[in-house]
């Protein structure tokens, strides 16, 4: 099933695209340091790291490793302390925050643990929404990719329903059909599946899968060793560093694990919890 497109998209921003042969995503030297009431806490230490086009890659590890502070480079939501994020070209670790708003209402997609779903708006609503604030497309073109992004997840009867009024799996669905309203090239997920049951937690996946075989870059932060094992590439961070990298089946042993959704590794202590980001 190929996504809806528009003929009409209209941005000043250029999407990002790899060139030949090279990474989408290109990290260097990063380093991300947090101020905590016990001191400096140093979440990242100088990772260099690459992501290609079409991949579906899972970054693995216990809390406080870095894996959510890794993916927020990516996503701009925070910035490095030192280090350089270029993705399709554009150095996103420079840009203003105007800047990086509208570069990621063009470029982006993020499913959140916790859906983050307007609670005032119905589902066809939230998923119109990306396409407004980016300016992206017209009236009746946003309501009918809306809807059919909403097919594309199995919610077409649900459309106008408000988001308390289905499941905790539909919200998530919903929150997808809303990540990739404006066609981003890059999906980031962080625990998509960390509310869900496991029924739910695999309609999820394969909605994944199906978009990085329609040419999509997936990234996602995961605890459950099953689900991530699902995804092509695995990337497993420890104590702010790249630990392992490599096909997903080679970097997770499952033959210790007997429940289906055993987490990954047991959490720790959240040692950035209430830490504030470095100035720089």
């Amino acid at each position: 099933m190929k996504l809806f497109r528009s003929r009409k998209q209209q941005s000043a921003v250029s999407v990002a695209k790899a060139a030949p042969g090279q990474p989408l995503i290109q990290m260097r030297d990063i380093v991300k340091i947090f101020k905590t009431d016990a001191g400096d806490f140093t979440a990242l230490k100088g990772i260099s790291i690459d992501f290609y086009e079409s991949q579906f890659v899972s970054v693995i590890g216990k809390s406080g490793s870095g894996k959510s502070t890794l993916v927020n480079m990516i996503t701009g939501i925070d910035r490095p302390t030192s280090g350089t994020v270029d993705i399709g070209g554009t150095m996103i670790s420079s840009l203003t925050e105007s800047d990086m708003a509208r570069w990621r209402g063009i470029n982006l997609g993020i499913v959140f643990q916790f859906y983050q779903l307007l609670p005032m708006l119905s589902l066809i609503e939230n998923v119109k929404l990306p396409m407004q604030l980016a300016e992206q497309y017209t009236p009746a073109e946003r309501t009918d990719r809306a809807m059919e992004l909403l097919t594309l997840v199995g919610l077409q009867d649900y459309a106008f329903k408000m988001p308390a009024n289905v499941s905790g799996g539909q919200q998530q669905s919903a929150a997808i059909a809303r990540a990739i309203a404006n066609d981003p090239p890059l999906i980031v997920a962080d625990e998509p599946t960390g509310n869900l049951d496991s029924r739910s937690a695999a309609m999820v996946f394969a909605l994944f899968d199906e978009l990085v075989n329609q040419g999509k870059t997936i990234i996602m932060v995961t605890h459950d060793r099953h689900l991530a094992a699902r995804a092509r590439r695995t990337v497993r961070i420890h104590d702010g560093l790249v630990v392992d990298d490599g096909p997903s089946h080679e970097v997770i042993d499952l033959s210790d694990s007997g429940a289906p959704h055993q987490d990954l590794e047991l959490e720790e202590v959240d040692p950035i919890e209430h830490a504030t980001p470095e100035t720089a």
